[in-house]
């Protein structure tokens, strides 16, 4: 058992209407104990950082200005240091759509986020029981039958302490109902945050998502997006991800009703010395789901990529049509990429497939444009950015694909190549 975890479990006190999913991540917690190294789950992601850590956390927090996304006219919920600073109840929100602190004390709203809070997140993740644990800011959206809310929802978890932070998303989309909702987490202090996200997709129901793992430098960001599609639900994800110290992010996806679909892009991007793991899972529990699952990224000298995709085909899920692929790039040969995409497939009537490749710069193309005038910093930018400029391109809202193509296109010029 590692000191930072100790304190963590003899630390953690509960009285609230979540106590029963509290009290038994607490007792996994202590039955699992710290990740050995033999974990596959951990085998390429150093714990080292978070295992002798000692346990810090604030209830205070300031009101900060919010990274900025032109355009995109989103209803922002802010947490600062693990502290919810919006006050939801004065939030103007659009009819169909309701937005609560997890704290809410009406039976019927406890009740809807019962049904939710720890039962989508599978508990095989560490950090994930953590925050199930101790937790206590936290927001509940729920979107009415047949609802098109048309105004994006945005969670921005800012890091600017050295503490630790847990904060949690339970969201519910009704049948018939269709909503946008972005993760964001930013911040370069010495801090931990666990940001966990649970989504509950019913029948005929569309989610446009978005999570954006932008932690840079010291800080140890470890989080999950986790997502229940029922009958004919739609999911459309996108993720980006910094490397850090310590950046961990596992998505699952669940097709739990017949003829879901479900398509996620990522896309990570390393500077020099940093770390970011991509778990992520995908079950196909009924029949007629399709998948498709791209996962690019760019890793400079000295950083370390880690993807681990697996797609599990259950035996009812026949006429499955499913696809993983994930391709890196490395600016360095001192950069490492551990990849493994997986198929489990125990049904015969699927399509299904998987690949992964591991690149280098073109050393000719980069030649020939020196050669004809072109800096290098804008020849390395022309060669390689359009490396992931496929998925940024097939990001569904206009104002966030034009807010990240340069911004990616800054942190990619500041990734020298060696």
């Amino acid at each position: 058992m590692s000191q930072w975890l100790q304190q963590v479990i003899d630390g953690a006190q509960f009285d609230d209407y979540l106590a029963p999913v509290r009290q038994q991540a607490l007792t996994q917690l202590k039955a699992d104990g710290w990740p050995a190294r033999r974990n596959e789950s951990w085998r390429f992601t150093p714990l080292t950082s978070v295992e002798k850590r000692e346990v810090k956390t604030t209830t205070q927090a300031d009101v900060l200005p919010v990274p900025a996304i032109d355009n995109l006219n989103a209803i922002d919920l802010v947490f600062v240091d693990g502290v919810l600073i919006t006050q939801v109840n004065t939030l103007d929100v659009p009819k169909g759509m309701r937005i609560t602190s997890l704290k809410h004390d009406d039976e019927a709203t406890q009740q809807a986020i019962s049904s939710i809070y720890g039962q989508i997140k599978p508990t095989r993740h560490m950090f994930g029981l953590v925050n199930d644990a101790l937790c206590e800011h936290g927001i509940f959206i729920s979107v009415e039958e047949n609802a098109k809310i048309d105004t994006p929802v945005r969670i921005v978890n800012m890091a600017t302490q050295n503490v630790d932070a847990h904060t949690r998303v339970v969201v519910k989309v009704a049948k018939g109902a269709s909503a946008t909702v972005i993760e964001q987490g930013v911040g370069d202090t010495d801090s931990l945050t666990t940001a966990f996200a649970e989504y509950d997709i019913a029948d005929d129901a569309h989610l446009e998502h978005y999570r954006f793992a932008m932690f840079t430098a010291a800080a140890k960001q470890l989080g999950g997006s986790h997502f229940k599609l029922h009958n004919r639900s739609t999911l459309n994800s996108t993720m980006v991800g910094y490397g850090s110290d310590l950046s961990r992010l596992d998505v699952d996806i669940h097709h739990a009703g017949e003829f879901a679909d479900a398509k996620m892009n990522a896309i990570y991007l390393l500077a020099e010395g940093e770390l970011f793991d991509l778990h992520s899972t995908i079950e196909h529990a009924m029949p007629n789901g399709t998948t498709e699952e791209n996962a690019r990224g760019i890793v400079g000298d000295k950083a370390r990529a880690v993807f681990n995709g697996r797609i599990h085909i259950h035996r009812d899920a026949q006429k499955t049509l499913a696809e993983l692929n994930n391709r890196n790039l490395l600016l360095s040969r001192r950069g490492v990429i551990n990849t493994k995409p997986e198929l489990e497939i125990y049904a015969d009537d699927v399509k299904c497939a998987h690949g992964a490749t591991v690149a280098e710069i073109d050393e000719e193309a980069l030649y020939y444009l020196l050669t004809r005038g072109v800096p290098r910093s804008k020849a390395l930018v022309m060669l390689n950015f359009g490396f992931i400029q496929e998925l940024v391109n097939d990001v569904p809202n206009s104002a966030i694909r034009e807010w990240l193509q340069p911004l990616l296109s800054e942190r990619f010029s500041q990734m020298e190549v060696k």
